[in-house]
C-alpha cells in the first residue's frame, strides 16, 4: 500500500486506548467513524480562538469563519465533483439531507395517487421520511426488492416505474449488507422515464470516490460524521434545476431575501435551504476531514479495506456455522453475520468484554431483519485505520466466546 496503516494510526488517539484492560479494536465504523488529529485541532482551532456566527458579521473573526464555511463548500463540490458550488447544501446529516427532499420535493411535485419507489435494504433514514410524504399527499410506496445474496433485483426496477412514479430513493451502499449497488445503471433506466433519483450516500462516501455528475443523481446525501469529521453536519447535493423549484425546507434567519408581515421573498440557493445558525464549526471541520481522506487516497483506502474485508470474511467462514448476510461480489467493508446461532446483544457484550466495539441489533434495518426472518444482526466494520492483527483478535474472541456457549 502507499500508505502505513501504523503512521495512519497516531493520527487517531483515541484507538490507542484499553478496554476491559484489553488493547481497543473498534469495529463499529459504519455507526461513525473516529476523527483524525487535524479535524480534532480544526474543531478547536474555530472553537477556542475564532469562533463567530457566520454571514452577518462584518468584525474580523466573522469574517474568518464566514470565509472557512463557504472553503469548506468548495471542498465538498470539488469531493463530490459537483458542477456548482450553489449545489452544496449545508444540513445536520443524511437524515435531514433525505426529510429536506421528502418534503420540499413531494411539497411542489408529489400528489394523491403518485408513487415513489425504494429499495427493500434502506436504512430507516431512507424509508420513513417517504412514508410520511406518501401519507401527507396520499401517495403509494413501492419496494424494490433485493435477493438473498444481498443484491438488489435490477431487473425489476423497469416494471415498477409507471407514469405516476415521482422520484426513486436508493442507498448507494447497504449498512447491512454492504453491498455496492450499481447506481449509476438504476439512474440511467430512472432517466429513461424522467424520473429523478436521490443516493443515499451516508455509507460509500468513506470508501468510494464519488462523482454525481457521472452517476448524473438528482439529489446524494451524506454525513460528516461516517468520513472522520464531527457529528451534527451532513451534506445535500442537489441539481440546481431541482433545488430552485422547490420551497424551502425550513424557515427563519439567512434563508430570506426580504421579510415584511405582507409577504417574505426567499434567498438564493444555497441558502435558501440553510435556514438559522449552522455547525458551521461542524462544516468547516468537515472539510478538514476531506482533505484529510483525499491525501490518503480514496482509492488506496478502498484497496486496503477490501482487503481487510477478504481476510475477515475468511476467516469468519473458516470457524464454520457462520451465517454471513450479504455476499455480492461489490461489496463494502462490512460483514454482518450470525455465530451458533448466539444472541447478538450476548456476542456483542461479550465482545466488549474482551475490548472489541461492534454493532449488534437491527441495524435501523427492520426489513433486512425481516427479509432474513432474524430478530438482530452483529456487524463488524472496517477502516483503514484497522489492521489485520486486529481480525485475528477478532476471530480469537469469538472462538472464545463460542467456547462458553
Amino acid at each position: 500500500m502507499s500508505f502505513n496503516y501504523q503512521d495512519i494510526r497516531k493520527d487517531f488517539p483515541i484507538l490507542d486506548q484499553t478496554v476491559n484492560n484489553r488493547p481497543w479494536v473498534y469495529f463499529d465504523n459504519a455507526a461513525t467513524a473516529q476523527r483524525p488529529l487535524p479535524v480534532l485541532e480544526k474543531i478547536s482551532e474555530f472553537s477556542v480562538k475564532t469562533n463567530a456566527n457566520i454571514h452577518r458579521g462584518t468584525h474580523t473573526h466573522a469574517i474568518k469563519t464566514t470565509e472557512a464555511y463557504e472553503v469548506a463548500r468548495d471542498i465538498v463540490k470539488d469531493f463530490l465533483h459537483a458542477g456548482e458550488r450553489e449545489e452544496i447544501i449545508f444540513t445536520h446529516g443524511t437524515t435531514e439531507s433525505i426529510n429536506l427532499v421528502a418534503r420540499s420535493f413531494c411539497e411542489k411535485f408529489v400528489s394523491e395517487g403518485d408513487e415513489i419507489i425504494v429499495t427493500e435494504m434502506e436504512h430507516h433514514a431512507n424509508i420513513v421520511p417517504w412514508q410520511m410524504a406518501c401519507e401527507r399527499h396520499h401517495a403509494i410506496l413501492k419496494i424494490l426488492p433485493f435477493a438473498d445474496n444481498g443484491e438488489l433485483k435490477t431487473e425489476l426496477l423497469e416494471s415498477l416505474i409507471s407514469v405516476h412514479t415521482r422520484i426513486i430513493a436508493l442507498t448507494h451502499v447497504s449498512n447491512t449488507l454492504g453491498t455496492v449497488n450499481p447506481v449509476k445503471e438504476l439512474i440511467r433506466i430512472a432517466h429513461l422515464h424522467n424520473v429523478p433519483v436521490l443516493i443515499d450516500g451516508a455509507q460509500s462516501v468513506p470508501h468510494i470516490s464519488i462523482d454525481v455528475q457521472d452517476l448524473d443523481c438528482d439529489f446524494f446525501a451524506f454525513s460528516g460524521h461516517k468520513i472522520y469529521g464531527p457529528t451534527g453536519i451532513g451534506v445535500l447535493y442537489g441539481k440546481r434545476k431541482w433545488l430552485e423549484s422547490m420551497p424551502p425546507f425550513l424557515g427563519g434567519g439567512e434563508m430570506i431575501d426580504r421579510v415584511t408581515f405582507e409577504k417574505t421573498t426567499y434567498a438564493e440557493i444555497p441558502l435558501k435551504f440553510e435556514a438559522g445558525t449552522p455547525h458551521y464549526v461542524g462544516a468547516i471541520a468537515m472539510g478538514t476531514a476531506i482533505q484529510y481522506l483525499q491525501n490518503i487516497g480514496l482509492p488506496t483506502i478502498a484497496e486496503y479495506e477490501h482487503q481487510l474485508l477478504k481476510y475477515a470474511t475468511g476467516k469468519l467462514k473458516a470457524l464454520g456455522n457462520v451465517r454471513i448476510f450479504g455476499e455480492s461480489d461489490s461489496k463494502s467493508a462490512v460483514i454482518c453475520f450470525e455465530l451458533d446461532q448466539i444472541h447478538p446483544f450476548d456476542l456483542g457484550t461479550l465482545l466488549d468484554q474482551l475490548g472489541i466495539a461492534v454493532r449488534t441489533g437491527r441495524l435501523c434495518a427492520d426489513p433486512v431483519m425481516d427479509h432474513y426472518n432474524v430478530s438482530a444482526m452483529t456487524r463488524a466494520s472496517f477502516s483503514f485505520y484497522n489492521t489485520m492483527e486486529e481480525v485475528d483478535r477478532f476471530i480469537e474472541a469469538l472462538t472464545r466466546i463460542r467456547s462458553m456457549f
